[in-house]
């Protein structure tokens, strides 16, 4: 603003001279138009309103002139003086910015109180009672503001103990860890879990399996093949319980996202991700979820409990949308084989009835046929042809087709709307049979990666080379890594997925985030069979405390700093980082002293190593989160 005035300033103080003509030239003139008006009219006639008015206009003219002159002589006396500064200033700007690590103080948080031992910010059930109900909206994300956010460090539950190791922690966990016991009370005829001492066992029970989890499984794969050749790689689980869904299918090759949303008493998330399984908080209500289009090969739902034919069949839209052309989705449960268990759904086999004859009608009007059923289990599948999909197109047809202005994978604070998302007709290998079995798609440059912007096949397959350095040189710096020490990853700025793609053969699965506010490459890593999601890194995560063994950062603080102050992700991190868990954060130089300085206010250890190649302009940061314990317990 100050630079703007400047420059009006001087343009008038340059223009001096002829303003001044100017102004004489007008005065003389009026006054010259004056005396002849004077002699025209009758003696004693006179002009009052009109001259008044001249006479105004030149006042006005004469003094804005005169503050022109004063400001101008102001101003670019100095202007050369201020706009060196300001260049100065730039320049320095620019050249610390370069060769200048980045300042901070010293800091330290104290430990929060131990009722916040399994704080999730953006789902606080505390919070629930400000938002709606309807649809259960109250249950999805709202983060708190600035002004609330906690600066403290989570701290464990009392007696917390280092997780049981993978794979023997997908049968037990330690009680402590979760110490809650509500499932095992309301759920103990389903054999969901049991305790015994001081472990939960998770037997792989369920409402819809009572022989367990893998007859279960096994059925469902005599439905579906594709099941079994790697065609199916990549799964979602909505309303998973205790996901033994999802863990059964691990030790088969198929990547599951377990979701279900945060409750006051059943933590069935944190059961999952203390198991060593892919989980996350969410819920199908109001908004998308976090994931992009055409994205999964099967969907699956046991007596989830999600009303699939009400409010128009809004979260069966949802379904269509993030399952791939050719997918399957899986129901066991109500109305499924309703002419034998309608007496032990409290209900009438008229209702059942009518609830089948709906979600049948719902699903074919989306492109999905019958594929397979049997007993509890019917399974459909998605359309390959969009030619079903020209039904749209007629008048008065529900549901209608998505309008050019609905960006298929816009996943993050989108509400769901009730039209049916089109597959793109110039993807020929989106769909199951076109794309590639497990694992080749691995190492595929998918088809999608032509939509992100700058991106190719060229550019993957380097990415894709680049990755496997990095994590061997990351194994060197971190042996632990590739051991059955470090299970649950996170990579927290990924791009096509190469850090997970890289550590395939380990015993360890990876969340790749994407940033809500870079470029759209999540769907790359779903075509490449990996699992992830949409994020916004100045907000806390979808998960409970003390859910990951590792987080990798690749230049979010480069790439984010800007919006969100440094002290706050990194508060996320040890919120959802178990103790003792391990980060590798890769960032410019610029940034690595201040992150290591915060770090240590967290109670971190880290040390500074050189990178793969020894690029001064990068560094990497190995960091430890120590266990500790509450001292308000003690």
């Amino acid at each position: 603003m100050w630079g703007y005035m400047i420059r009006v300033s001087c343009g008038f103080h340059k223009s001096r001279n002829k303003l001044t003509d100017f102004r004489n030239k007008f005065v003389v003139k009026k006054k010259k138009e004056k005396e002849m008006k004077y002699k025209d009219d009758k003696p004693g006639r006179q002009q009052p309103e009109k001259s008044s008015r001249v006479v105004s206009i030149a006042i006005s003219f004469v003094v804005l002139c005169g503050l022109s002159f004063y400001l101008g002589g102001i101003f670019c006396s100095e202007k050369n003086k201020i706009s060196s500064l300001q260049i100065g200033k730039e320049v320095e700007s620019i050249d610390q910015t370069v060769s200048t690590p980045i300042q901070v103080k010293s800091v330290s948080f104290p430990e929060c109180s131990p009722e916040l031992q399994d704080y999730t910010p953006c789902t606080d059930p505390k919070r629930w009672m400000k938002y709606g109900r309807h649809r259960l909206t109250f249950m999805e994300r709202h983060c708190p503001p600035v002004f609330d956010r906690k600066e403290c460090l989570i701290p464990p539950p009392d007696g917390y103990k280092e997780p049981i190791r993978w794979p023997k922690s997908k049968d037990e966990c330690w009680y402590r860890n979760v110490p809650y016991d509500w499932i095992n009370k309301q759920k103990s005829n389903q054999h969901w879990l049991r305790k015994e001492g001081e472990k939960f066992y998770f037997p792989g029970g369920g409402t819809m399996f009572p022989n367990g989890v893998s007859a279960y499984v096994d059925l469902m794969q005599d439905l579906i093949p594709g099941m079994k050749d790697g065609t199916v790689r990549t799964a979602i689980d909505t309303g998973c319980g205790v996901a033994s869904w999802g863990g059964d299918l691990l030790d088969r090759g198929i990547l599951t996202v377990s979701l279900a949303p945060r409750d006051n008493h059943e933590a069935q998330v944190q059961f999952a991700l203390e198991r060593g399984i892919p989980a996350i908080l969410g819920i199908i209500s109001t908004q998308r979820l976090p994931f992009p289009s055409n994205s999964f090969d099967m969907a699956h739902c046991s007596r989830c409990l999600i009303p699939w034919a009400e409010f128009g069949g809004i979260y069966l839209l949802e379904v269509h949308r993030i399952l791939r052309p050719g997918g399957f989705w899986v129901l066991s449960g109500p109305p499924i084989n309703y002419k034998r268990r309608w007496r032990g759904w409290n209900t009438t086999i008229e209702d059942q009835k009518s609830d089948y004859d709906k979600l049948e009608e719902l699903l074919t009007s989306m492109c999905f046929k019958l594929y397979n059923k049997k007993d509890d289990i019917a399974v459909w599948q998605k359309t390959t042809n969009n030619d079903c999909y020209k039904q749209l197109d007629a008048p008065d047809n529900y549901p209608p087709k998505c309008d050019d202005g609905t960006e298929p994978d816009s996943a993050w604070y989108t509400p769901l709307r009730p039209c049916v998302v089109v597959p793109n007709t110039n993807l020929k290998k989106l769909g199951l049979g076109s794309i590639a079995n497990w694992p080749e798609r691995l190492h595929e440059a998918p088809d999608r990666i032509g939509d992100v912007r700058g991106s190719s096949a060229g550019d993957f397959n380097r990415d894709d080379k680049k990755w496997k350095n990095r994590v061997k040189h990351y194994k060197s710096l971190l042996p632990v890594l590739g051991t059955d020490k470090i299970r649950n990853v996170m990579d927290m700025n990924t791009r096509y997925g190469g850090f997970a793609a890289s550590l395939i053969d380990d015993p360890l699965w990876v969340m790749n985030v994407v940033s809500s506010y870079a470029p759209n490459t999540l769907p790359v890593v779903y075509d490449r069979g990996l699992i992830g999601t949409f994020h916004d890194w100045c907000e806390a995560f979808s998960t409970y405390p003390r859910t990951y063994d590792l987080l990798h950062v690749d230049s979010l603080f480069t790439s984010e700093s800007h919006r969100c102050e440094m002290k706050y992700v990194l508060l996320e991190m040890d919120r959802i980082l178990r103790p003792n868990g391990y980060a590798i954060i890769r960032e410019s130089s610029y940034f690595v002293e201040a992150v290591a300085k915060i770090a240590k206010g967290l109670r971190w250890s880290c040390r500074v190593e050189a990178t793969e190649d020894g690029n001064e302009k990068e560094k990497v940061l190995i960091c430890q989160k120590k266990l500790w314990y509450s001292q308000q317990n003690s």
